[in-house]
């Protein structure tokens, strides 16, 4: 099974960038599409983003035009590109493969 681990996580202010990755092992990586998650404190874990093996993506109305994400099979990673950042945003990110592995998830923080 695809194992998997984040990175890219910290603090920014609103208004600022950040990109997460997800790094895959396994040479199954890039057969699945890829999703990423958000919990806040309090909150249930929600879908925000995901990506076929072929590039395709759709994201949740709440990141629409803000978030992007993109995959590199060759180096079985995927990323999210999060420009605009909100204090809404601060959250724990999590990667998850269709074939069910998740991610250990990296803290976004945005805050003044």
């Amino acid at each position: 099974q695809v194992q998997l681990v984040e990175s890219g996580g910290g603090l920014v202010q609103p208004g600022g960038s950040l990109r997460l990755s997800c790094a895959g092992s396994g040479s199954s990586f890039s057969i699945y599409g890829m999703a990423w998650y958000r919990q806040a404190p309090g909150n249930e874990r929600e879908w925000i983003a995901s990506i076929t093996r072929g590039g395709g993506t759709t994201y949740a109305d709440s990141v629409k035009g803000r978030f992007a994400t993109t995959r590199d099979n060759a180096k079985n990673t995927v990323y999210l590109q999060m420009n605009n950042l909100k204090v809404e945003d601060t959250a724990v990110y999590y990667c998850k493969s269709f074939g069910g592995a998740w991610g250990q998830g990296t803290q976004v923080t945005v805050s003044s």
